[in-house]
């Protein structure tokens, strides 16, 4: 179970990573955090590839839909009142 602290802030865990030094120099120049933007960009990549398997697993299903609803129509068509 994950913890949580009062303020509902995530712990946050020291992690090594190894970047490019050209990058991470002309990023500290910019001022930008650069614990924070990885951490930002890592939270895009496990986003998109939650969403890539769960397309993925649940491929069947989707097409299982659509084909009932090419088939049948849309279940509550009747109440849309657009």
């Amino acid at each position: 179970m994950a913890r949580v602290r009062e303020d509902r802030a995530p712990f946050r865990r020291p992690t090594n990573v190894s970047l490019d030094a050209r990058l991470v120099e002309e990023a500290k120049e910019l001022g930008i955090n650069v614990s924070r933007a990885s951490e930002e960009g890592l939270a895009r990549e496990v986003k998109a590839e939650r969403e890539r398997r769960f397309k993925e697993e649940n491929a069947e299903a989707f097409e299982e839909w659509n084909r009932f609803v090419e088939k049948n129509g849309l279940p509550l068509e009747r109440f849309r009142q657009f």
